[in-house]
């Protein structure tokens, strides 16, 4: 324990961010950081206590409580305080590949089931999560690190995603031989596509990845597997397939003048804006630009999110985002949503931060359903058309939405963004190597277990649970690695 009283000593402390109007004209990370004294006391702040929920990652009421890698937090906590940069560092990646990315992007549950909360706020765990991987990088103590003895057996993944580089960089220190497949032209899947450069740079990603590929992992852009090489022939070439293609089909709306020019998915935007930036700094015009447009971003979630944060940094005239979900309350309710459930109150994230500094409120309208688009008569989106309701869950579980007579609203708008989810992976390569679905559509493997009904194919991340954090993403691609590894050998050292 750092020290028995910190958490009494010291308040919470959060790093500054670079200031909404100034950091909505560029696109880079906009988190400032701790000095080290101010991160040994936040270290302090850590009770260890006798039941640290923080580093045990389980679902409690449809939402994530503690770690899902099981971080060793207390432990590193107190090697900050203590000054061990370099031993905490090396306790970090005992459970974590990648601290550099979660740092950054999970939305931190190890912080919503810290036993400090309960009287008080939690531990800066993603803060200090953060410091200590950069500083690892800056001091060249984080190094290419290759199997000493290779074992002749010969995997593929496909999918670069945080499931697809966590198995490989698992399987790829057993000693295996790795192939990781993207179809994209970069690495890292929706690291790299999909999490804006604001809250995740590109260069974080790469050298990452830079490091996998110097311990002997080899990786193939710009290949679709299912299309440009079909399942059958990497079955052929491999002793193991592992699937970590991502849950990447996009859930659309059924709503009249879906077909207006000017609405489109969010990934389609997110994306466009990522690569014509990482290609040319935008120059090349390769993206829907929102600049002195009215926006509205459908979707309450991290990708509306980002779909707001984006459309500030093009200029857009205006940016509303909706949910259907009703205002979270200012403090967390002690019988409905207790201490170690995530805390469900009113927040605003970085872009709703961004668009309140920019335009004077929140940019979220709650409770909102879109009932119809309107065009012009050049087929231009122009407006939609909107009324709030009320949510209630039947004895089943079931959410019902009743509309409320007299809220219907008339929204102009000149581009619409879908971000109402995903529906499951894309079917293709499913389809080729005859795998079981779930009823979600997910390729069907036991968690724990990760293997299909197909010999020697496994599956991890989204493609198998569904849309989820980065977070289980790598938990998913560790435990595979680990399940493979003992297909191939019989038994396995991985954790």
């Amino acid at each position: 324990m750092s020290t028995p009283t910190g958490f009494m000593e010291y308040q919470r402390e959060l790093p500054a961010d670079r200031d909404p109007l100034e950091r909505i004209k560029d696109w880079n990370e906009f988190h400032k950081h701790l000095s080290d004294e101010q991160l040994r006391t936040q270290g302090a702040r850590c009770m260890d206590c006798g039941t640290p929920y923080c580093h045990t990652g389980m679902e409690l009421a449809g939402s994530v409580s503690g770690c899902p890698v099981n971080n060793l937090i207390p432990e590193w906590n107190n090697l900050i305080y203590r000054g061990l940069w370099k031993e905490a560092l090396e306790r970090l990646h005992k459970t974590n590949n990648f601290p550099e990315f979660t740092g950054r992007v999970c939305p931190a549950p190890c912080e919503g089931s810290c036993t400090v909360g309960l009287i008080g706020d939690a531990v800066t765990i993603k803060t200090i999560e953060q410091a200590i991987i950069d500083r690892g990088f800056e001091e060249g103590w984080v190094v290419p690190q290759p199997p000493k003895v290779r074992t002749g057996k010969r995997v593929a993944v496909v999918g670069s995603g945080p499931a697809g580089l966590a198995t490989a960089a698992q399987l790829n220190k057993a000693g295996h031989t790795v192939t990781v497949y993207e179809r994209a032209d970069r690495i890292g899947g929706l690291l790299t596509y999909g999490i804006p450069t604001m809250k995740l740079e590109k260069h974080v990603v790469q050298r990452r990845v830079d490091l996998l590929a110097a311990e002997g992992i080899e990786f193939v852009t710009n290949t679709e597997i299912g299309k440009d090489i079909s399942a059958n022939e990497l079955l052929e070439q491999f002793d193991a397939v592992v699937l970590c293609g991502g849950a990447t089909r996009a859930r659309d709306v059924e709503i009249e003048g879906r077909h207006l020019k000017g609405v489109h998915m969010a990934m389609d935007y997110l994306n466009g804006t990522i690569k014509s930036y990482l290609d040319s700094n935008l120059e090349d015009g390769n993206y829907i630009n929102a600049k002195d447009k009215n926006v509205i971003v459908i979707g309450g979630g991290d990708t509306g999110t980002d779909c707001v944060a984006t459309a500030l940094r093009h200029g857009c005239k205006s940016v509303t985002q909706f949910g259907t979900h009703a205002k979270a309350p200012l403090e967390r309710d002690p019988i409905n949503n207790p201490w170690p459930q995530f805390p469900n109150v009113y927040t605003l994230d970085y872009a709703q931060e961004e668009a309140k500094a920019l335009f004077g409120e929140d940019p979220r309208a709650f409770s909102v359903l879109t009932k119809k688009f309107v065009g012009d008569e050049d087929g231009n989106l122009k407006e939609l058309h909107t009324v709030q309701i009320e949510r209630t869950v039947d004895e089943t579980g079931r959410k019902i939405y009743k509309e409320i007579p007299g809220t219907e609203k008339v929204w102009p708008a000149d581009l619409v963004f879908i971000a109402v989810g995903f529906e499951g992976p894309e079917t293709t390569l499913i389809e080729q190597l005859g795998l079981e679905q779930d009823r979600r559509s997910n390729v069907k493997a036991k968690y724990g277990k990760y293997n299909t009904n197909v010999e020697k194919v496994f599956a991890a991340g989204d493609m198998r649970r569904g849309q989820s954090l980065v977070v289980w993403a790598i938990n998913e691609g560790r435990e595979a690695a680990r399940e493979v590894d003992k297909y191939l050998m019989g038994s396995s050292m991985l954790p």
